[in-house]
Formats: structure tokens, sequence, C-alpha cells
């Protein structure tokens, strides 16, 4: 059984948003052998010192991130790939009937998840070079040495977060306009979550 952590205790008596959620999804986890750490801000459960899965809550629905969901087999198809994670995935809830719901689901993927674990399985990176870059942002950069020179000396995880954003939008007017809004922070030398 996971050891509790009391400061974890605290935390969970004080949300304000999701409460009864994620009380009822660190129920579900505390019988893995697991540590029971804070990171990130949020509650996250750990083999070995390794991260197995994160409880986090958004606007409109709550989550466990498997932080190498990638792996896992998801014969439910509920993994879902949140931004530009590569080995993370969330099973999302929009309330705690859906938690109660998919109980037994979820206890199989934790267990699945602790099996990847063990069994010392990695999931293989893409590299930042892996990543095509839109024609309209290589157009952008070849017209804007400074903004090519930022764009290089940023982190590769901040390079891949910028091209998995503008490659996302379908249309090449929504691309344009996503890297017009974000030349000031990659200037700045910052990524879109700073």
């Amino acid at each position: 059984m996971t050891k509790i952590n009391p400061n974890l205790d605290v935390y969970f008596k004080n949300l304000k948003k999701w409460p009864q959620e994620f009380e009822r999804l660190r129920k579900i986890i505390l019988p893995y052998k697991m540590g029971e750490e804070f990171k990130w801000r949020w509650p996250c459960y750990t083999y070995q010192g390794s991260n197995i899965v994160l409880i986090h809550g958004f606007k409109e629905y709550c989550a466990l991130l498997f932080f190498k969901g990638a792996l896992l087999k998801d014969p439910k198809g509920i993994l879902v790939q949140p931004g530009a994670l590569q080995a993370g995935r969330q099973i999302r809830f929009g309330d705690l009937q859906e938690i109660i719901k998919m109980e037994s689901v979820v206890k199989a993927y934790i267990r699945e998840a602790i099996e990847v674990e063990k069994a010392g399985l990695k999931v293989k990176l893409k590299k930042t070079s892996d990543f095509e870059i839109p024609e309209e942002f290589k157009s952008k950069l070849n017209k804007t040495p400074a903004l090519k020179a930022a764009f290089d000396a940023l982190t590769p995880g901040r390079q891949r977060g910028y091209i998995f954003y503008f490659s996302a939008a379908k249309q090449s007017k929504t691309r344009e306009m996503r890297i017009e809004k974000c030349m000031k922070l990659i200037l700045s030398g910052k990524g879109l979550s700073d």
C-alpha cells in the first residue's frame, strides 16, 4: 500500500476544484505500493523513484496522467495525448460518477503502468529534428534572422512545444496568427508555458 503523505492530506482537504474527484482518484491509487509525492503542483505517484501517474485538474476535466502512457495497451481507447507530450497519456473525467463507473478500468491501467516501469520499458522519444516545421514558420525564420537565432537557442523541449503548437492548426491563416502571437516569447527566450 502507498504510504500516505501527510502534506497531501492538507492539499486534498483544501482543494477548491475537483475535491471529490481527486479524493476518489487518490483512493483508487493508494492500494498500490507507490510513493505519494507533490510534483509540479499536483499529487504524483512513484514506483522506486520513477513517476508513474499524476492527478491533475483543468477547467473542464480532471485527469490521471500516465508518464509512460504511450506504452500502455489502452484496450478501452480512453487514453488521450495531452498537447506536445510524447510519452504521457491521460484518462480524463468530467465528474465523480465517471470515475466511479471506470474504477476497475483505471485500476487495470495503473497496474499495467507499474508493470511497464518494473520491466524497464522506455518510450522512444522523437528528437526535435524529427518534427516537421510548418512552412509558415520556416518562412518567418528565413525572413527574420533574430527570430531564427532565438529559436535555435531555445531548449529542444521548448522548440518542440512551438512546432507542435504551430502544426496543430489546420489552416495556414491560423498557423500564421499563432506564429505572430508567439514571436515575442521566442525572441525573449521563453517557451509557450513560461
